[in-house]
């Protein structure tokens, strides 16, 4: 499956996670949006942009379970909550409930919001490890009072890789009047999704991760009913400009400014890519993954932050022993090219492995080695 990336052949690659790797034909498909562009760019950006638009949005919105009115694309998830963000009616004193897990830049996002309206932002512990979906559950109610306003929650969690039972908190919040938002950055194509059937009021999720799309293809779902009080942080043309909409909420997201759209154009390549190539052979990654866990398990002899099982996908993290060399990142790069993040969350350092098609059993046995040479030093 390698030859079909762009990755360099001499390197063992265990971060997809973090940015995804394009195939050469989502790239070429890239790549040719992008000269169709220079032709002729008053003719593209006033005639053919929309159109493709709105069949790569009707790709996706099949793709996640929605209507293709509701999305809009973003060149990343952090943008798009931060328009979220932004648009919400807080008064101070109310509170946004979150867990622990969720992806640092957007905690300092709404730190910093909050801290300027006075709204308090609420980080929930979990119980480690994650045993069942009821302790989840009966942990993250711990953190809802009479003050919460929205629910903000991770899906698939970012630096410590678990896929989270969102639904009965979901369910919980939605009893209760709680705006939620829900960041699916690793989501789309690396477990199922349907976002009708999930009922929250926002989504958002990268399409250059798992996907495989071109970086900087993301996307924000909005229903519906709340399309009428959301606003975009930058107003261009709107319904003044040549967006044929077919509502002002598209028309005042889609253009905000000249910017290359080519990575947007190409993602119905991309999922393409993904039904012929990745859906039948990320079964494969699954199990590795699991192989990988059992095998940190008995190397560094430190509890797991889960039982594995659904609580992991196609990444896993686990925590470093102390011994560990600070540069350990550093060292399994520059003697075995392996690119595999190592990072801090919550006090303690983690390595985080991903699998995506292009990875081989092998390239977690090497890494395994490696790791066993470190730690016996």
């Amino acid at each position: 499956m390698k030859e079909h990336f762009l990755l360099d052949e001499d390197i063992i690659f265990l971060n997809h996670g973090s940015f995804g790797a394009c195939p050469k034909v989502v790239f070429e498909n890239y790549q040719f949006w992008q000269s169709e562009l220079e032709k002729q760019p008053v003719n593209f950006f006033t005639k053919i942009l929309y159109p493709e638009l709105e069949k790569s949005r009707r790709s996706v919105a099949n793709f996640l379970g929605c209507d293709q009115n509701e999305l809009i694309f973003f060149q990343n998830p952090t943008t798009a909550v931060s328009n979220i963000i932004c648009n919400l009616n807080l008064k101070p004193g109310d509170e946004v409930l979150m867990s622990s897990h969720e992806y640092g830049a957007l905690i300092r996002s709404w730190d910093e919001w909050g801290n300027a309206n006075k709204v308090k932002i609420i980080k929930q512990d979990l119980s480690m490890p994650l045993v069942n979906e009821n302790n989840f559950f009966q942990d993250f109610k711990k953190g809802f009072t009479s003050k919460t306003k929205v629910l903000f929650l991770s899906h698939i969690t970012s630096a410590t890789g678990l896929i989270f039972p969102i639904n009965r908190v979901l369910s919980y919040a939605k009893k209760n009047g709680i705006i939620t938002i829900i960041d699916g950055a690793h989501v789309p194509a690396h477990i199922p999704l349907n976002i009708h059937d999930l009922g929250c009021d926002f989504y958002v999720g990268a399409l250059h991760k798992w996907l495989c799309g071109p970086k900087g293809s993301s996307f924000l779902f909005v229903k519906k009913d709340n399309q009428k009080w959301m606003k975009p942080l930058v107003y261009s043309w709107g319904k003044y400009g040549d967006d044929p909409g077919p509502s002002e909420f598209l028309q005042d997201f889609q253009w905000q400014g000249t910017r290359d759209m080519a990575a947007f154009l190409a993602i119905p390549t991309a999922i393409q890519f993904y039904e012929n190539y990745i859906l039948d052979n990320s079964k494969n990654c699954r199990e590795n993954i699991k192989y990988a866990f059992e095998k940190l398990k008995i190397l560094f002899k430190i509890d797991p932050i889960s039982i594995g099982g659904d609580w992991i996908g196609q990444m896993v993290s686990y925590p470093l022993p102390k011994s560990t060399p600070l540069n350990l990142k550093e060292e399994l790069w520059n003697n075995f090219k392996i690119e595999v993040p190592i990072f801090d969350w919550n006090g303690h350092r983690y390595i985080r492995i991903s699998m995506q098609v292009y990875n081989k059993k092998s390239d977690i046995d090497t890494l395994l080695n490696a790791l066993d040479n470190f730690l016996k030093v």
